[in-house]
């Protein structure tokens, strides 16, 4: 993500009830409804930070140094455990996990035995699994294709352990089912062929059913079984080639949403894809093959815009009303937008705000 207001990068937890924000002044973390600051590590106990993740609503945060003054290594993940109650904050780091490349993402969650958690580490060309935070265990390792945006996605359901990358082959994804896969080895993942060009997006929804990816083009989203690994869907985001920052489900799969350095949001329909827009050419008869894909394609029920080139990441929010949704995007210059929407695609900004004016005096 393109750094503003000294904004490095931007991550929901798993249910995309909070965010947090590394900055070169530290770390932030927020809760999205209502919008407020939940607290903050600052750079005299982190430096400045190129990534962060949470684990739920809980008191443990993996970090990853980086920017302009880091205190911490990029090539290590540190593990802030903000219950340990010590007034020597160095005290509250209890764990790390350190390699010979940069961390480029990290992933938490729990396992089927609550009591257990997960860590995925994403490098450059490899993932790694380990269970922690009680004496640290290395469960798996996975060779990428080279990977330099760290993409990945976890699955948060305890019913399903699916973890998703990009494929050894050009515009493939990788699936893996980390409850089937015995510890201790590299068995070969599911393999699903999304695009022709690189992947730049990929998401799991929450029960791990459907993942969806975006290729460098970024004209189309696509959508598969994480099963049967059929394609189940084709939408269509625009005409003009464009970088994609994020795809989300809402939390039942009705709805996906992604965002874009075009500056706009775009909503579609996945429960009832009748509510998707048609190309006009759809009421034509006959159309070749090439313009043919071009018209069977659904486009986006409805969209919203942020700042332009403005790097931002979204989601769903609270349902106000059986037919009222919204969506919220968090932009890396400290915007906050909210937007609600309805199944015939009317859109209306509902909030406002600069998330990075809104303090709290207490730590993290």
């Amino acid at each position: 993500m393109a750094q503003q207001r000294g904004v490095n990068s931007l991550q929901f937890n798993q249910d995309q009830s909070c965010f947090c924000c590394a900055m070169e002044t530290g770390v932030r973390i927020y809760n999205v409804e209502p919008l407020m600051e939940k607290g903050h590590l600052d750079h005299e106990q982190v430096g400045s930070v190129a990534h962060c993740s949470m684990l739920h609503r809980s008191n443990l945060l993996a970090v990853v140094g980086g920017g302009v003054n880091p205190k911490f290594s990029e090539i290590s993940v540190l593990i802030w455990d903000d219950a340990r109650e010590t007034r020597d904050s160095k005290d509250k780091l209890v764990l790390e996990f350190t390699f010979t490349k940069p961390v480029l993402a990290v992933r938490m969650r729990h396992d089927k035995f609550f009591f257990h958690l997960r860590i995925i580490i994403v490098l450059k060309n490899r993932i790694y699994v380990y269970s922690f935070p009680d004496n640290p265990v290395k469960l798996f390792e996975f060779d990428t294709r080279d990977n330099p945006k760290g993409l990945c996605d976890l699955c948060p359901s305890l019913e399903k352990q699916l973890l998703l990358f990009p494929g050894h082959k050009c515009g493939s994804l990788q699936l893996v089912d980390l409850s089937n896969t015995k510890p201790g080895t590299s068995s070969a993942p599911f393999t699903i062929n999304a695009h022709q060009s690189e992947i730049a997006c990929l998401a799991l929804n929450q029960p791990g059913s459907v993942a969806a990816s975006a290729s460098r083009k970024g004209t189309l989203i696509r959508l598969f079984d994480t099963t049967t690994r059929d394609k189940l869907v084709e939408l269509r985001r625009g005409t003009d080639p464009a970088t994609l920052y994020c795809i989300n489900f809402s939390h039942d799969s009705s709805f996906l949403c992604a965002s874009s350095d075009k500056g706009t949001v775009h909503i579609f329909a996945l429960k009832d894809t009748k509510l998707n827009r048609r190309s006009a050419l759809a009421r034509m008869s006959k159309v070749g093959p090439v313009i043919g894909q071009y018209v069977d394609s659904q486009w986006s029920l409805a969209s919203f815009t942020v700042p332009a080139e403005c790097a931002c990441i979204c989601a769903f929010g609270k349902n106000t009303s059986k037919n009222v949704n919204s969506v919220i995007a968090i932009c890396v210059d400290g915007t906050f937008h909210k937007y609600v929407f309805t199944p015939d695609g009317n859109c209306n900004r509902e909030a406002f705000d600069v998330y990075l004016d809104i303090c709290d005096d207490d730590d993290f």
